[in-house]
């Protein structure tokens, strides 16, 4: 799996990596050499593969800023500290309402996990990756926010948002050595893509350059990459990974 990039003595947390696309990452980077500390709130999964993986297991909900601050510590002292961060840990709970028809908690829910907790997530892993030297931070963001996906507004705002913290975390972190880099992936068949109607499959399908539907399999080299040393001169940088769905 993506053997042709190697991240041997690489020390990488992945949260929200006990399932979809967070445990495909977690995967790719054992196979590549790394090191991972898989982080989830679903502790009876994320302890299992990472059990399987012979990696450690640290519990993080992103809703808890004490957690994450604590979870962050455990998995760079289990690690022995930190080269790469991948902010992976999301909810959507938008999908398929009309904007009246989400609730403020949903909102503030969505936001919180999915910005405010990418936010906290790095800046408690800060100092390990600066003290790393070739410091990593590949963010999560989402194609949706690119074209503006409709009866998603939570999810797709959170994600922009995430989209406009990469660029302002990587002029602020640079100084520091740490490049902070996003991937927008497409429509993915994963766990938590399940509810997506036919209909937006198929508008996918329609869309994209390459046709076929995408897998978790398709990130993996792209967010490899982005947490190798030789990607030190990239940062603030989105790359979209969707089949050509949405072109730069």
């Amino acid at each position: 799996m993506n053997a042709e990039i190697r991240l041997e003595g690489r020390r990488v947390l992945v949260t929200g990596s006990a399932r979809g696309l967070g445990e495909s990452f977690a995967r790719a980077l054992v196979a590549a050499g790394a090191r991972v500390a898989i982080s989830d709130v679903l502790h009876d999964r994320g302890q299992a593969l990472a059990t399987e993986l012979g990696m450690p297991y640290v519990p993080m909900d992103l809703m808890d800023p004490q957690a994450i601050s604590e979870g962050v510590t455990a998995a760079a002292a289990a690690l022995g500290g930190l080269d790469g961060l991948i902010n992976n840990a999301a909810i959507t709970n938008s999908g398929g309402k009309d904007m009246n028809d989400i609730t403020v908690d949903t909102w503030d829910r969505v936001m919180d996990v999915n910005v405010r907790g990418t936010w906290l997530v790095t800046a408690a892993a800060r100092p390990f990756l600066a003290a790393s030297g070739t410091g990593r931070v590949v963010n999560l963001a989402s194609d949706t926010a690119l074209w503006g996906a409709p009866r998603l507004l939570a999810y797709v705002a959170s994600k922009g948002a995430v989209v406009s913290m990469t660029r302002s975390l990587a002029r602020e972190l640079g100084p520091e050595g740490i490049t902070v880099n996003a991937i927008a992936p497409g429509l993915t068949l994963v766990e938590a893509t399940e509810y997506v109607p036919q209909a937006r499959h198929e508008y996918y399908a329609q869309g994209r350059a390459i046709s076929r539907a995408q897998v978790p399999d398709d990130l993996n080299a792209t967010a490899l990459f982005l947490l190798s040393r030789g990607a030190g001169y990239i940062t603030g940088q989105l790359l979209p990974v969707n089949g050509g769905f949405v072109m730069n």
